[in-house]
């Protein structure tokens, strides 16, 4: 039964995660977003291309829907598995950023899932995003990367759901939450292996860095 409901949470938000933002919008913009510039449907490409307008629909919507896998499953499974309700919420966001970056319909081609990512925080973990934040705004502030906030934000989430696991605040019995950890960690682990590339060209000095002068 419990196999079960961690299968039908991470279904869930797989399928609320293949509402790629980004792509929607493009097409209604009639252009392909991801032939534009790095090729990736997230909120930064499209912030870049087709401006700020743009970018912030598609950064609430890929957020939003991370939020609704989540709320559906904290619906479905408040009752019946109140003692891991927050490991299968979990698994919800994991399904929510796996639809994102491997939409079935695009050829697995979607995202990096960092707004999916800011989602999670905000219904599974929001005493999280503060630091998460404050991170994200003085890593790109100070060194003008995205890439470089973005893994930060992954990296403090994991470590930050670790610390507050331990201390009790996630309600869950002490034998889910090894799982809890794996699977936060997972989700860290391919958040920075997505930005391989961005990686790559912040060591050879030719990542693309954040600007102000983008289309309206």
């Amino acid at each position: 039964m419990e196999i079960l409901q961690r299968v039908l949470a991470l279904v869930i938000g797989y399928f609320c995660g293949c509402f790629v933002t980004g792509y929607f919008y493009g097409k209604l913009q009639k252009v392909d977003i991801r032939t534009m510039g790095s090729g990736n449907a997230g909120t930064t490409n499209t912030l870049r291309n087709l401006g700020w307008k743009a970018g912030a629909v598609t950064f609430l919507g890929d957020c939003f829907k991370c939020v609704l896998a989540i709320c559906l499953v904290r619906v479905l499974f408040r009752k019946d598995g109140a003692d891991m309700l927050k490991l299968l919420e979990l698994y919800a966001g994991f399904g929510a950023i796996l639809g994102h970056n491997f939409p079935f319909y695009l050829k697995f081609k979607g995202g990096k899932g960092i707004a999916c990512t800011a989602g999670l925080l905000v219904a599974f973990c929001p005493f999280e995003i503060p630091v998460c934040l404050a991170l994200f705004v003085l890593a790109v502030a100070i060194t003008r990367y995205v890439s470089v906030g973005s893994i930060l934000v992954v990296l403090s989430f994991l470590l930050q759901t670790v610390i507050f696991g331990q201390m009790g605040w996630f309600h869950v019995s002490e034998g889910y939450l090894p799982e809890l950890y794996i699977l936060s960690a997972v989700i860290t682990g391919m958040a920075i292996w997505r930005h391989k590339s961005n990686i790559g060209r912040l060591m050879h000095g030719t990542e693309n860095k954040f600007s102000m002068k983008h289309k309206s």
